[in-house]
């Protein structure tokens, strides 16, 4: 039996880059993964969408997984339990990111477990010039040409770009502003990215002032102080 070639993408910068040079250079690939948090930019999603015909001209299967339960009920609701006692002490994560990423350690087992059941070979999006993330990659059956091709973060964004990829909220390009588009609401934005949000993306801005007034401080001071420096 043919040994299946899954891409694991997150239509950033980083993993379509990867996701059109493997189409591009020919290599094996049978199917496209997309983990949907459901907290995405929504110019992910359009990008996601504006994507998906080249996957049926390719006769790439495309696949969409999803957290078990919602992201705003882990956020807000789901019981959460002493190691000590087993207790339930306080309901809901709270904010992903920093010492607490829920959502990433669930994304990353559920990606895991669908590419181990099939026993497949997983292309991962990680630039040449990343090479703490490359360090921790140890399953055997991960892939990274990105690395292979020697391509870095800024490769891989021109490379986006040169193929019509824009990433557009409002008119402006996310990767203009952002460092990185992970989902809008994930605490390790740094403190550029939140004045960026601030003064570009002012629907995400509400949303995150939205989410403090439940949740507490974000970043160990309020939103309001950190955009106004």
């Amino acid at each position: 039996m043919k040994e299946k070639h899954i891409a694991s993408v997150s239509f950033g910068k980083d993993s379509l880059a990867m996701l059109h040079g493997l189409i591009e250079r020919g290599m094996p690939l049978d199917e496209v993964v997309f983990y949907d948090t459901g907290m995405e930019f929504d110019a992910i999603y359009r990008e996601r969408d504006r994507i998906l015909p080249l996957f049926r001209e390719n006769g790439i299967r495309y696949v969409e997984l999803k957290p078990a339960m919602p992201f705003w009920e882990s956020m807000f609701l789901r019981p959460v339990r002493s190691r000590k006692t087993g207790e339930v002490h306080k309901r809901g994560y709270g904010w992903c990111g920093g010492p607490c990423r829920w959502g990433t350690t669930e994304k990353c087992r559920t990606l895991d477990r669908y590419a181990e059941a099939v026993g497949a070979k997983v292309y991962v999006g990680i630039a040449a010039d990343e090479t703490a993330r490359l360090a921790k990659e140890v399953k055997p059956y991960k892939l990274h040409p990105l690395a292979e091709w020697g391509m870095t973060e800024s490769d891989c964004l021109a490379a986006c770009y040169e193929r019509g990829c824009e990433w557009d909220e409002d008119g402006v390009r996310l990767y203009d502003v952002l460092d990185r588009v992970s989902c809008w609401c994930c605490r390790n934005k740094n403190m550029k990215e939140l004045k960026a949000i601030r003064d570009h993306l002012p629907v995400y801005w509400s949303r995150l002032e939205g989410l403090e007034h439940h949740l507490g401080q974000m970043k160990g001071k309020p939103l309001s102080d950190i955009g106004g420096e």
